[in-house]
Formats: C-alpha cells, sequence, structure tokens
C-alpha cells in the first residue's frame, strides 16, 4: 500500500508562498537540494494540484539542463522518471510522465494507495488539505527555513483542523529543520 507524504518547504510563520507568483524561499543550494533528490528517487509517484504542477513543470525540459550544476541535473532526471499525477479540473493536457486527473481526488488517491506501493509525494496545499480531511496523508514534512514571510500561501489550508504526532526531526544544511508528523490516533 501507497504511503502519501505531504512534503513542502515552509517558513517559520508557516507559509510556502509569498504569492501565486513569488516562492519567496530560499533556493536550495546542493546539500539540501540532494535530499531533495533523493526522496524523489524514493519515490513510486507524485500528487500535484494545478499551481505546484505549474512550478514544477521547470524540471520537465531536458532544454533546462543548459547551465544548471550536477544536482539539479539530476533532480531533473528523477523528476522526469517519477509519474506524476495531476488533480486539475482547468488543465486540459500534462507533461511527460504525467496523468491528468479532474475527477475526485480523494477516489483517485484511494485508489492509488491500493494499487501503488512505497512512498508517494504529495506537493500543493489545496490538494492536501482535501486529502487530509479524508484522512489519505500519512505522514506530513515540514521543512523549515529560517525565514520569515509575514503572509502568503500557508503551508496548511485556513480552516484545516487535525490532530498530529511527532514522529522526528532532522537539521538539514541552509538552517532548515525538517519536522515530521503523523496523525494522531
Amino acid at each position: 500500500m501507497a504511503r502519501i507524504v505531504y512534503s513542502m518547504l515552509t517558513s517559520l510563520d508557516g507559509y510556502i508562498a509569498r504569492s501565486n507568483d513569488d516562492i519567496g524561499l530560499p533556493v536550495p543550494e546542493a546539500e539540501l537540494h540532494q535530499h531533495f533528490n533523493d526522496m524523489m528517487r524514493q519515490a513510486s509517484a507524485v500528487l500535484a494540484g494545478r499551481r505546484m504542477y505549474g512550478t514544477m513543470r521547470f524540471w520537465d525540459s531536458p532544454d533546462r539542463e543548459t547551465g544548471a550544476t550536477q544536482v539539479e541535473r539530476d533532480f531533473a532526471h528523477a523528476w522526469r522518471e517519477t509519474p506524476k499525477i495531476v488533480f486539475s479540473t482547468t488543465l486540459r493536457q500534462v507533461g511527460l510522465n504525467a496523468r491528468l486527473v479532474d475527477g475526485d481526488a480523494q477516489d483517485a488517491v484511494r485508489s492509488l494507495k491500493a494499487r501503488t506501493d512505497g512512498l508517494v509525494i504529495l506537493g500543493g496545499a489545496d490538494l492536501a488539505a482535501s486529502l487530509a480531511r479524508a484522512g489519505l496523508i500519512h505522514e506530513y514534512r515540514l521543512y523549515m527555513h529560517p525565514v520569515v514571510l509575514g503572509g502568503g500561501k500557508p503551508y496548511f489550508q485556513s480552516g484545516l483542523s487535525l490532530a498530529l504526532t511527532p514522529v522526528g526531526t532532522q537539521s538539514l544544511p541552509q538552517g532548515v529543520t525538517l519536522l515530521r508528523y503523523a496523525p494522531a490516533g
């Protein structure tokens, strides 16, 4: 059975983006980037909403590798090799190694969990809130950057109420602290 992990970089005040157009968080340097490369290589699939997928499509094109560092090229390869499921009612097509789902995300994820083994990475706050309400997320990974954005898109959607249990912490490069939580009970 798949293990769904909601994983995002976040500011100390809980925001994953300052606005829809400006991420606002420091770009991962080589050592931190390698951590994400390793996680992507372990993933059986990636789940993303429209906005998160649009941001990550940056890695789809081999042309993006021109001038990229080795760690960035490695991530691009891992991204392209990992199957992606994109949830959107407005997109009409998706890119390489991606499948578009415009129906019920919760039903699609339940089906995926039943027929997939291993780590499934979930990105995007709105999709995560929907799946959290349905009890479909196994773990929450907050990569806390030592910055304060003062507002923007929160990691946890407003109005979402969850009881969580700490399952671990890890100090990472760039002053990032990984906080890991599982649903309580």
